[in-house]
Parts: structure tokens; C-alpha cells; sequence
């Protein structure tokens, strides 16, 4: 299983909408074969630190994933609301 944890700090005045697309990428993403989880989190201390955090059954779903429309079209709308750059890190489980 691989597991992503991607997060970044969202500007004030974009928060709304940050949330509004991300929502939308969710809705599709949770309909592809091979995902297994995939949700945004946010910081309880700190309400503009956001992160997903995505299940996936191997490395090929999730490439398969990358190339989606809904992943090409949104993802660049939400790198235009963030404070600085997301922080991607992908993960395989062991135990």
C-alpha cells in the first residue's frame, strides 16, 4: 500500500475556496480503482495548515491518478491559493 501525505499552509482570503476545489478533487479521486482513502485534514492550532492524506493500493494507481483530468485541472488551482509550496512525501507501509 502507498500512502501520501501531502501539506501546505493556505492564504487567509483563499481558505473557502481551497476547501470548495479540494472537495471537488476528493468527490472524483474516491471514484478511481485502486484508491483507497483520500481525505484533507486540517491543523486544529493552526486553521490554514491543510494536508491529504491518500491511500493507495501500489504506485501504479496512484501515477494512473496523476494523469486524470479532474488531478490536472484542479491541482494547479489549488497551488495558486497556497502560502509557499506544498510538501509532498509518499510512503510505502511495512507493517
Amino acid at each position: 500500500m502507498i500512502v501520501v501525505y501531502a501539506n501546505c499552509s493556505v492564504k487567509d482570503a483563499n481558505v473557502a475556496q481551497y476547501v470548495s476545489l479540494a472537495e471537488a478533487l476528493i468527490k472524483e479521486t474516491r471514484k478511481e480503482a485502486g484508491n483507497i482513502s483520500y481525505e484533507l485534514i486540517r491543523g486544529i492550532e493552526n486553521k490554514n495548515l491543510f494536508a491529504f492524506l491518500e491511500r493507495w493500493e501500489d504506485k501504479k494507481v496512484l501515477d494512473a491518478h496523476m494523469n486524470t483530468h479532474h488531478f490536472k485541472t484542479i491541482v494547479p488551482k489549488l497551488g495558486e491559493l497556497l502560502d509557499g509550496e506544498m510538501q509532498i512525501n509518499v510512503f510505502e507501509v511495512l507493517i
